[in-house]
């Protein structure tokens, strides 16, 4: 199973949260990042997103037939999106499109060697892989990216 962990990209301040739309610089973002995305997945990569505009939007620049799943909003915590990514079991690829601190609690908790304090910055791509090693199988950081780097 490959996880991709893909942080919204850069937002408006303002309220209502949820309705945080992106910046101009974010749209810019999102589109380098979902360029990059779709050169690597599979074709059925299963996309799923956080309800809030900001995620949503991030989204819409890779694809348009994703799910949005509430269980990963704001706030979400670890076990309850890596249940709804279906890991380890899920055989292909997930794009988890959200929101930090979760990411990050997700790649440290998946990857205890990564800092706890480290931060998923904006626009960014984790991507985890599970991967059969001597004993079994193991989460393996495949790629980390930001979209200053594309």
């Amino acid at each position: 199973m490959d996880l991709i962990l893909w942080r919204h990209a850069e937002a408006e301040e303002g309220f209502p949260d949820a309705a945080r739309k992106l910046t101009t610089e974010g749209l810019n973002q999102a589109k380098c990042m979902s360029d990059w995305l779709k050169s690597k997945l599979p074709k059925d990569t299963k996309v799923i997103v956080s309800p809030t505009q900001r995620t949503q939007q991030t989204a819409m620049a890779l694809c348009s037939d994703f799910i949005t799943e509430a269980a990963i909003g704001p706030g979400a915590n670890v076990h309850d999106t890596l249940a709804v990514a279906g890991w380890p079991n899920f055989q292909g690829a997930v794009v988890i499109v959200g929101h930090q601190p979760t990411l990050r609690n997700v790649a440290s908790y998946l990857i205890p060697t990564i800092p706890a304090e480290l931060r998923v910055k904006k626009g960014s791509v984790w991507w985890i892989r599970y991967q059969k090693n001597k004993s079994g199988f193991e989460p393996v950081l495949h790629t980390v990216i930001y979209p200053e780097m594309l």
